[in-house]
């Protein structure tokens, strides 16, 4: 007996359809006032900053007379005038003072970039009584402007006699509260709590654990701080204006304050003072160049987080 086998009917091939017509991207279309909005603030703020940057560069350039006219975004022709002004003014005090800047943003930065990552490590992995409690005090002291803190640390400068020296000014910086916040944001995206579990299973303590483990993976989060404390100390003229008298410890931020002072009656300070904030603003750029790759890395990081 033989079996039929029925093969199998080939199917017609679908119709081909026509090609869509491209759309038009009508939310391309709708969006494009608020880009354009954007874009502008953008251009305004960057504009806002790069022009008085651009002006002092050009300003450190002229005498006293070009300072007051002609074009302000032209160049003279006595820069090494005014730099040779500048350091010899004094018997080189200016020296004196950005010397003592790289001395205070340093330390501070530094040290009380360490001290903050320490306890914003320890708020973000550790389980104590009262946590909670001081991590809201840390966040309240975020929102406290720092020019109110001023003359209550005056006083207690002043009551254990350390007004007048560089621990009046060195001291205040060690602890930042909103580094303390950042360097928590640091721990809790950067470490994670599994790395540390398995460190401690492999007979590491607490403190074996942090400088081991947790602190090479946390060094752009602590590059970031410490570049935040190094400006915001650099830029600090508040504090350093209360807590000393001698010039001898002023920054330059003070000391070109001192001289500003003084353009009414002689003029010919304000050649010093263009030329003092011209230099004074190098090392910033400097360290925000060296430094970019850490700190990019570390507000990407924080900024996910």
């Amino acid at each position: 007996m033989t079996a039929v086998i029925d093969r199998p009917v080939p199917r017609a091939a679908a119709p081909v359809k026509p090609p869509r017509a491209p759309r038009r991207n009508l939310a391309g279309g709708r969006h494009l006032p608020s880009k354009v909005a954007v874009n502008g603030l953008l251009i305004l703020g960057s504009a806002y900053m790069v022009l008085p940057l651009l002006w002092l560069v050009f300003a450190a350039t002229k005498n006293a007379g070009e300072l007051y006219s002609g074009d302000a975004f032209a160049f003279g022709s006595d820069l090494v005038a005014n730099m040779q002004r500048l350091l010899g003014q004094d018997d080189g005090i200016f020296l004196r003072w950005l010397g003592n800047s790289i001395l205070y943003a340093g330390v501070g930065a530094v040290v009380g970039g360490f001290v903050s990552l320490m306890a914003g490590y320890a708020f973000d992995k550790f389980e104590f009584r009262g946590k909670r409690g001081l991590y809201a005090s840390v966040l309240v002291g975020v929102l406290i402007p720092n020019t109110a803190t001023v003359i209550p640390l005056y006083l207690l400068a002043a009551s254990i006699g350390l007004t007048n020296t560089i621990w009046a000014v060195l001291i205040p910086t060690l602890c930042n509260p909103f580094s303390v916040y950042l360097a928590r944001v640091f721990s809790s995206g950067y470490l994670p709590a599994e790395t540390l579990e398995a460190a401690r299973v492999d007979g590491a303590g607490p403190i074996r654990s942090f400088l081991q483990v947790g602190l090479p993976m946390l060094v752009p989060g602590f590059v970031t701080i410490a570049l935040f404390q190094f400006v915001g100390i650099w830029n600090n003229f508040m504090l350093p204006l209360i807590m000393l008298q001698n010039r001898d410890l002023f920054p330059s931020s003070v000391g070109i304050a001192l001289w500003q002072s003084q353009v009414q009656q002689n003029p010919e300070f304000s050649t010093l003072v263009i030329a003092g904030s011209f230099v004074s603003v190098l090392p910033l750029i400097i360290a925000f160049v060296m430094l970019q790759r850490f700190w990019r890395a570390g507000l990407s990081a924080g900024s996910v987080k």
